[in-house]
């Protein structure tokens, strides 16, 4: 299973922007629900960074077309990152 923890800082005037495209992408999940996909989306305290871990097929994500977009200008919104770090499951709960 593929999974991975990304993170990365935007810059301060980016951070608002930032947010609504990844609740674009949310909401273009929540019509297309795609299976073998596991995602969440974190905004920090700090207010600029962000933090996503993705877990399953990358296929269902990245073919988004909200998804396109929220990549297609993120180089503009950066201050540092994105790090990409992959990850191996242990456990998982959902309560």
């Amino acid at each position: 299973m593929n999974a991975a923890v990304i993170r990365y800082r935007t810059k301060p005037t980016a951070a608002d922007e930032n947010q609504k495209l990844i609740e674009n992408v949310f909401a273009e999940l929540a019509e297309t629900a795609p299976e073998g996909l596991s995602y969440a989306s974190f905004r920090l305290a700090d207010g600029v960074s962000f933090v996503h871990v993705f877990s399953g097929d990358d296929a269902g994500l990245t073919a988004l077309t909200a998804f396109k977009e929220f990549q297609r200008t993120l180089g503009d919104r950066l201050e540092a990152g994105p790090d990409r770090e992959d990850a191996g499951l242990i456990g998982r709960y959902a309560g």
